[in-house]
């Protein structure tokens, strides 16, 4: 393990509820946050070499982490790997910038095409990986091309068209890819139109996600014909409460941390849904939170 030291920050032990959206989850035995690309590769260059249970999170807005924690390496890229650069018309940035971040830098810049993903709170490589949208935009729609590492850790870069995204999926969520960067494609605008629609998104965010409560957005995929929040507002789950957890009285999409909620008690509020749902419409709920 003390190899580990030479790519980065190294925790033992590390309770990862300090780093989750959802404020829960037990230890990871080791805790390895890398500065540079390089020391990415390395360490996952390590892990399988000494054959070590590895995992790459991001900003870890998307994930539900076991009360147990996790027997392994977790290589974090939260606060770091945020590198963004902006020549003419183009915006590159690392997998560890956060889409706020790039959102932020992309209006001051007066360029425009990224405001949908101003509210959204994951990092570049996770909103990349599951073609993140919201409102009126989609990853997709803006970006041009994004540099991963394949199983073989080899760097690989595709160009939008062959990225297979679609609606929260990709390429580099079938084939397992990690992200390093991607490159988007925006417009030149006026930053004051810029702010003004940045606002009015976040408004809307306030007034209709529980943005006072730990959660990992929305818990469920779209299903196709129907709105998940409705069929599990349909199904008298509004404001369900499960121990600690529960589903948000303001959006029924939501599964959240009501008071000091476990892992445990979020995983079955999720699956208490999708079979209530289930039996009354015959609909599967597919989660968009990944189980670590």
């Amino acid at each position: 393990m003390e190899k580990f030291k030479n790519y980065g920050e190294v925790l033992y032990d590390e309770p990862l509820k300090k780093y989750t959206s959802f404020k829960t989850g037990g230890p990871a035995n080791v805790l390895l946050i890398p500065k540079t690309e390089s020391d990415l590769i390395e360490s996952i260059k390590i892990c399988r070499e000494k054959s070590l249970k590895y995992v790459v999170l991001g900003n870890c807005t998307n994930v539900l982490v076991d009360d147990n924690g996790f027997d392994g390496i977790v290589i974090m890229l939260k606060n770091t790997l945020n590198d963004i650069k902006i020549e003419d018309n183009y915006l590159t940035a690392q997998s560890g910038a956060t889409l706020k971040q790039i959102a932020n830098r992309a209006c001051e810049k007066s360029l425009t095409g990224l405001e949908f993903a101003h509210g959204i709170p994951g990092s570049v490589g996770g909103g990349v990986i599951m073609n993140a949208g919201a409102y009126d935009g989609e990853i997709k729609d803006v970006v041009e091309s994004v540099r991963m590492l394949d199983d073989n850790l080899n760097i690989i870069e595709l160009k939008n068209s062959e990225m297979n995204f679609g609606y929260r999926k990709s390429i580099a969520q079938e084939n397992n890819y990690i992200i390093l960067s991607a490159k988007f494609k925006l417009k030149e605008g006026s930053s004051d139109e810029i702010v003004s629609k940045m606002e009015e998104l976040s408004k809307r965010r306030a007034e209709k996600q529980p943005l006072e409560l730990p959660s990992a957005g929305s818990t469920f995929r779209r299903p196709e014909g129907y709105y998940a929040g409705k069929l599990i507002d349909d199904s008298g789950l509004r404001g369900f409460t499960h121990g600690g957890a529960g589903i948000s009285e303001k959006h029924c999409g939501f599964v959240v941390n009501k008071n000091n909620a476990t892992s445990k008690e979020i995983k079955e509020t999720i699956e208490i849904v999708q079979k209530v749902v289930y039996d009354n419409f015959k609909v599967k709920l597919v989660r968009e939170v990944k189980y670590i």
